[in-house]
C-alpha cells in the first residue's frame, strides 16, 4: 500500500504531527515519538511511524552529505540503532525497544548536528537488555584503543548495537531468539578486528604490513559434557578455518597459538571435573590444528574450567534450553598470534 492510498484527514494529521515533532526537536535529545503500542493497529498510525523513520534516515543522510563519512563511528552507530529499531518495529515488537533504540539514534544525530565533541561512545542497554557475551564486548572495547580503530569503527559500532539487540531478544524469548543476533555481532567483531589490523595497508603494495597486529580469535564449541572431535559444533570450526585462511591471504607469519579450554557451569563452579573437561577440550583442538598444518610445538594450551563464563543464562528453562544457552561457555578459545 502506498501513501496515496491513505488520504483521510486523520492520517494527514498524524503524519504532519510526526514530521513536525522531528523538525521542531532538533536541539533536544529525543525528537520522534512512535505511536503507542496500542495504537499501532491502523494504517494511519503505522504510516505515520514509517514517515518518522524516513525523516530520521534523511537526517543521517544529510550528515553524510555534509561531510561526515559513512565509516564514522557515531554516524554508523546512529544508523545501526535506527536499523534495529525499524527491524523490531516491523516484527511487531510491542515492547519499548523500538522507541528506545530510535531515541539512541536520535541522541547521536542531535550531537552530530550540533557539533558536539567529543560525543560519548558508551552503549546503552536499552529496554533493560540482557548483557550477553562479555567476551565480545571486551574485544570491541580493545579495538577502541588501537591505531586501526578508524578503519574498524563502523563494524565496532554495529557490533555493539547488535549485542544490545540480542540482549533484548533474550529477555523476550530467551536464547533461541537472541542466537541469530549474537552470530551477527560475533561476525562484526571478527570483521572489525580484521579491519583494525589491516588499517593503513596499501592493497597495491608488495607486502602486507599492518599498522596494528592483534591476535586472530576463534572459538570452538562443544556439546554438553563432551570433549571429542565428533562433539564439536561443526559450524564453529568455520571460524578456525577463516582465521587460517586470513593468515595465508595476508601473508602473515604465525608466531604461536594459545588454546584456552572452558566448561559451562552445570557441574558446579570450581569442580575438578570441569577443570579436567576443559583441559581435554583444549587437547582435542590442539590435535585438530595439527591436522590442519599448524606445527605442534607452536601450540600451547591452558584450561580454566567453569571460572570464566561468557554467558550466564539465569532463569532459562527448561533444561534443554538452558544447555543450548550455555553453549558459548563450552568453548576452546583459539588465539592465533601473528608476528609483527
Amino acid at each position: 500500500m502506498t501513501l496515496s492510498h491513505l488520504k483521510t484527514p486523520s492520517f494527514r494529521t498524524l503524519l504532519a504531527a510526526a514530521v513536525l515533532t522531528v523538525v521542531a526537536g532538533t536541539a533536544s535529545a529525543q525528537q520522534t515519538q512512535l505511536n503507542p503500542q496500542a495504537k499501532r493497529i491502523t494504517d494511519e498510525a503505522i504510516h505515520a511511524d514509517l514517515e518518522s523513520y524516513e525523516v530520521t534516515q534523511g537526517r543521517i543522510q544529510a550528515l553524510n552529505d555534509g561531510g561526515r563519512p559513512i565509516r564514522d563511528y557515531h554516524l554508523s552507530k546512529a544508523q545501526c540503532w535506527l536499523d534495529v529499531s525499524f527491524h523490531e518495529y516491523t516484527r511487531n515488537d510491542r515492547s519499548d525497544f523500538p522507541q528506545e533504540a530510535l531515541t539512541e539514534s536520535e541522541k547521536l544525530i542531535v550531537d552530530m548536528e550540533n557539533g558536539v565533541s567529543p560525543i560519548p561512545t558508551d552503549t546503552a542497554l536499552v529496554n533493560n537488555a540482557k548483557y550477553l557475551r562479555a567476551d565480545l564486548w571486551q574485544r570491541l572495547k580493545v579495538i577502541h584503543g588501537t591505531p586501526g580503530f578508524a578503519c574498524a569503527a563502523q563494524k565496532v559500532a554495529c557490533g555493539e548495537v547488535e549485542l544490545v539487540h540480542a540482549g533484548n531478544e533474550f529477555n523476550q524469548q530467551q536464547w533461541r531468539h537472541s542466537k541469530p543476533y549474537i552470530q551477527i555481532a560475533e561476525d562484526l567483531v571478527n570483521e572489525a578486528e580484521t579491519a583494525a589490523r589491516l588499517c593503513g595497508v596499501d592493497p597495491a603494495g608488495p607486502a602486507v604490513v599492518p599498522v596494528a597486529a592483534g591476535p586472530l580469535i576463534a572459538n570452538v564449541l562443544f556439546e554438553f559434557d563432551r570433549d571429542g572431535y565428533k562433539d564439536i559444533r561443526t559450524y564453529s570450526l568455520e571460524s578456525v578455518d577463516r582465521a587460517l585462511a586470513t593468515i595465508a591471504a595476508e601473508k602473515r607469519t604465525l608466531s604461536g597459538v594459545t588454546l584456552v579450554g572452558h566448561a559451562d557451569r552445570m557441574q558446579g563452579n570450581g569442580f575438578d571435573y570441569n577443570q579436567a573437561l576443559s583441559e581435554r577440550r583444549a587437547k582435542t583442538v590442539r590435535e585438530l590444528l595439527i591436522g590442519r598444518g599448524v606445527a605442534g610445538d607452536n601450540i600451547r594450551y591452558e584450561y580454566r574450567g567453569d571460572t570464566q563464563q561468557v554467558q550466564q543464562c539465569d532463569g532459562v528453562k527448561p533444561r534443554a534450553a538452558l544447555l543450548e544457552c550455555l553453549l558459548p561457555n563450552r568453548r576452546v578459545e583459539v588465539r592465533f598470534e601473528l608476528a609483527q
